[in-house]
């Protein structure tokens, strides 16, 4: 895609002059909210733009993940749910601004921090710096989608007003070189609106982040003032924008709901105004990690992956529900606003709660070998050797064993294996490096191994680490060779794969495939749970909605009105560990216990 002549301008629609910001040449707040339109159905993206507008916001955020639209190496995809440009549109037409934060590097909890596998699974790549391939390999995303971006910059009569620099790339490293490459990048390539960086509120992130000649922003969720003040000593002439305030937080497996009180939020969002500052809402509305999109981070001991629900106790719940968040920053809104804020809309309808009866499919570790596409190897591959994104991998060997009982360790574990020995379960597997007990008879045993991708690290030097069996597997010293592994991209199959996986094998045993019929009358947004189950991934019309687990903290699956008919309508699980009698629908979202959560730096 190349860029026309006619779509560069001399100066972009928001500059600022004397610490104040100015939209053509007027006195200026950004009052922006973050929507992605990754993680929020097409058919629902107009609904969810106007409860924005009807929230007092006058500007929209969102990042642009590249692996969201680059999952094969040199297919880039700007169709249906990639449509960024027609989301773009869809915010104009109802007066807003838009702000597009293309990364490459995106964090937002993101498989991956939105850099491809494929990429980062390289050997001797260097993410994030200006190693020159990472660089070769970023440039041709920006080909792909920065012109396409510029062409719906303001000065060519489109609603985008301002691009993000990289993203908080002072939280990551000090690699000056490349965020000016990217600043390059994004200017070679028609960028011409408000550039600017997006940092934490501390000294060192911002030295590593910013730009100089461009915006510094701040990212936070307290302490309004000091951030205003810490900005204010390091660019006098700048205006004061914090480019994402927490008004809310993500939730990992096995936590709690993080929650925070619509007062708490009110009284900061009213601190940055008190400042003279302008502001984007983190999230606004924050939608769904529907698929396997949802990343992980890690604490130094464990991996932390992140639930399915990115509802974020934001003021738009995950569905469009308006919260009590919503009519209390709509207050403070309106009131810098000076204008009159569009109607409320009403909370979407929501179809009424019912049990739905499950019928039993193909039994796991044979519904698996039956679906996956075998790879023989000497030793077990890594996902990305497999060429595989996220899902998961069923690793098999036969190992002989000697009578006795042998310590069998697994090295490089990333994420989890469940162990069968001769097809009974015997182990669950969840850190880096692992040991079980297994009897040996003198014979060979079928050892399996199922491995689940629960998400790649989005955030910290741990990003774009492998997946799968990195190390090796032993029994006492000696390693095992000789493994077969069958590949399963859950979030790859069509509608056609899944129905075969489920039909694949006979019924029987604990887990495995299940499917249910949904009929309804009229469709409508619906909240699935799984009452005894353990830990799988649904469907709804072949359409992958995620992750479910019985620790919690979320229980229900959200189900977007567009993915229902009306008529019959099929579910199927995979279920890893326990399959339950049958299904439910819930009146509303169940996201687990409570816990008021601010993040700081301190």
């Amino acid at each position: 895609m190349t860029l026309s002549p006619t779509a560069v301008q001399a100066a972009p629609l928001l500059t600022y002059a004397d610490g104040t910001l100015l939209r053509d040449g007027r006195p200026h707040r950004v009052l922006s909210g973050s929507l992605h339109y990754f993680r929020v159905h097409p058919g629902q993206w107009a609904d969810r733009l106007d409860r924005l507008a009807a929230l007092g916001l006058n500007t929209v955020d969102t990042y642009v993940p590249w692996n969201f639209h680059e999952r094969t190496p040199g297919e880039v995809r700007f169709d249906g749910w990639r449509d960024v440009a027609r989301f773009l549109r869809l915010a104009q037409e109802r007066g807003l601004d838009a702000i597009v934060r293309p990364g490459p590097y995106i964090c937002a909890e993101w498989d991956n921090g939105g850099l491809p596998a494929w990429l980062t699974g390289l050997p001797g790549m260097r993410p994030r710096t200006s190693h020159p391939a990472f660089l070769e390999a970023v440039a041709r995303w920006f080909d792909a989608i920065v012109p396409r971006i510029a062409q719906l910059q303001a000065g060519c009569g489109g609603p985008v007003v301002a691009v993000q620099i990289e993203n908080e790339y002072g939280s990551y490293g000090d690699d000056r070189d490349y965020v000016r490459w990217v600043r390059d990048a994004l200017v070679e390539r028609g960028v011409t609106e408000l550039l600017y960086t997006a940092d934490g509120p501390t000294p060192l992130m911002q030295d590593g982040g910013s730009v100089p000649g461009h915006l510094a922003a701040a990212t936070f969720g307290s302490r309004p003032e000091q951030a205003a003040a810490l900005l204010r000593s390091r660019r006098p002439g700048e205006p004061f924008l914090c480019a994402e305030f927490w008004n809310g937080w993500f939730d990992h497996w096995g936590e709690k709901h993080h929650v925070r009180s619509a007062r708490s939020a009110a009284e900061d969002v009213g601190g940055i105004l008190d400042e003279g500052g302008s502001l984007s809402l983190y999230m606004a509305h924050g939608g769904t990690n529907f698929g396997l999109w949802a990343g992980a981070n890690h604490d130094g001991e464990r991996l932390q992956p992140t639930v399915t629900s990115y509802d974020s106790d934001a003021p738009i719940a995950e569905h469009g529900a308006l919260t009590e968040k919503f009519f209390a920053l709509r207050e403070r809104l309106a009131a810098v606003r000076g204008t009159e804020l569009p109607p409320v809309p009403a909370d979407p309808p929501v179809l009424a709660p019912r049990t739905l009866p499950v019928t039993r499919g193909a039994a796991l570790l044979d519904a698996l070998r039956a679906t996956g596409t075998a790879v023989r190897a000497p030793a077990p591959l890594a996902f990305e050797e497999l060429g595989q994104s996220s899902g998961l991998v069923l690793y098999e060997a036969e190992p002989l064993l000697p009578e006795g009982s042998h310590v069998v360790t697994v090295t490089g574990l990333h994420d989890r294996a469940q162990v069968f020995v001769d097809g009974v379960p015997v182990a669950v597997l969840e850190t880096e490096t692992a040991s079980f007990t297994v009897r040996g008879t003198g014979a060979p045993v079928r050892l399996a191994l199922l491995v689940e991708n629960q998400g790649r690290i989005n955030y910290g030097p741990l990003l774009g680490q492998g997946k799968g069996i990195l190390g090796g597997v032993r029994v006492e010293r000696r390693l095992v060779h000789g493994w077969t592994m069958y590949r399963l991209p859950l979030d790859e199959w069509s509608p056609r794969d899944l129905a075969a996986a489920a039909a694949a094998a006979p019924a029987g045993g604990r887990a495995g495939f299940a499917t249910a019929r949904l009929t309804v009358d009229e469709p409508a947004d619906a909240f699935l749970a799984l009452p005894g189950f353990g830990k799988g991934f649904a469907w709804v019309n072949g359409t992958l909605l995620g992750r479910y687990w019985h620790i919690g903290p979320q229980t229900t699956l959200y189900v977007p009105r567009p993915l229902l008919r009306a008529g019959e309508n099929s579910v199927t699980v995979l279920e890893l560990e326990h399959l339950g009698e049958h299904l439910a629908l819930e009146a509303g979202p169940r996201l687990g216990p409570p816990e008021e959560y601010v993040e700081t730096f301190d």
